[in-house]
């Protein structure tokens, strides 16, 4: 189901049955897809997990977020609704060059082109950066908030992040192999990712927070996966995954339900193409606070 703010379309999921995928008369969860244009604005999209997949009208959030053709990449952005402004976007990070920068604007900021806040140089380098950031349901406020970036020689790095203040670098060599990779589950004490490979495969890497950079690593599927460059994926219901796989050479996105991960015997139901083209280069989810991811 969507509510629409103003010009911005927010999801909220429903519900998957627990330890399976989606059937069809389950009700139908989805995601909100966001994606930054070539001319570097930001929009949405509703993607919902009936059988074949619906699509949405594409949302214009906000123009001239960043300047034409700059942003390399997106982590997710989390934003709430505002009855006086219409949407806030309380941040995301995005790969400008050489940069790594965090966006935060409200509907009253006029935009100019710049990406945001600097976060730091030397990302030149990297392919993939992301930002989890967990609060429990009986939580104040939230309670973990770990950043990762994927580099280009596969080697995963992670930070904790206290009052925007990055520590506690820590970093796994071996992934690069790694196509693309997208967070689908978060709890205080862990981190999942799914991930799929150049030669086909789809594993889950299983992040301990608690303890040292340790990734245990699952194989999912062995084969077929190959084909996305971007992944997305929306929590759906208590134990389940909407996947998102988008096919840039063309332009179009297939929709998955994923039970709960298990390894090899994690059930994966393919829901069909979405009924929409996916032209931009970058993609992202549109997270709503309180609601983490929950796939692992």
């Amino acid at each position: 189901m969507l509510k629409i703010i103003g010009t911005a379309a927010v999801l909220v999921a429903g519900s998957l049955v627990p330890g399976t995928a989606v059937a069809a008369e389950s009700a139908a969860c989805g995601m909100s897809l966001g994606s930054v244009t070539a001319g570097g604005d930001h929009w949405s999209q509703s993607v919902t997990t009936t059988v074949p997949p619906t699509a949405g009208p594409n949302n214009l959030v906000a123009a001239g977020v960043y300047a034409p053709g700059q942003v390399r990449t997106s982590s997710t952005f989390t934003w709430q609704a505002d009855e006086f402004v219409g949407v806030i976007v309380e941040g995301g990070f995005v790969l400008v060059g050489d940069s790594l920068y965090q966006t935060s604007y409200d509907g009253n900021t006029t935009h100019d082109g710049k990406p945001g806040r600097l976060v730091g140089g030397g990302w030149g380098a990297f392919v993939a950066v992301e930002s989890s950031q967990y609060q429990g349901p009986k939580d104040a406020g939230i309670t973990r908030w770990n950043t990762y970036g994927l580099r280009s020689d596969g080697t995963l790095f992670r930070w904790t992040v206290a009052k925007n203040v990055w520590g506690s670098k820590a970093s796994a060599p071996g992934f690069s192999a790694v196509k693309s990779m997208v967070l689908i589950s978060q709890t205080k004490t862990y981190d999942t990712f799914l991930a799929n490979t150049r030669g086909g495969a789809l594993y889950t890497i299983h992040i301990p927070t608690t303890a040292a950079m340790k990734p245990v690593v699952k194989k999912v599927r062995s084969t077929t996966w190959q084909g996305f460059e971007t992944m997305i994926a929306q929590e759906c219901g208590q134990y389940g995954t909407v996947l998102l796989g988008i096919d840039k050479d063309t332009d179009s996105g297939y929709l998955y339900a994923v039970g709960h991960a298990t390894g090899a015997t994690t059930v994966i139901q393919g829901l069909g193409k979405v009924p929409a083209p996916l032209k931009e280069n970058v993609y992202f989810r549109w997270r709503v606070p309180t609601t983490p991811l929950n796939g692992e």
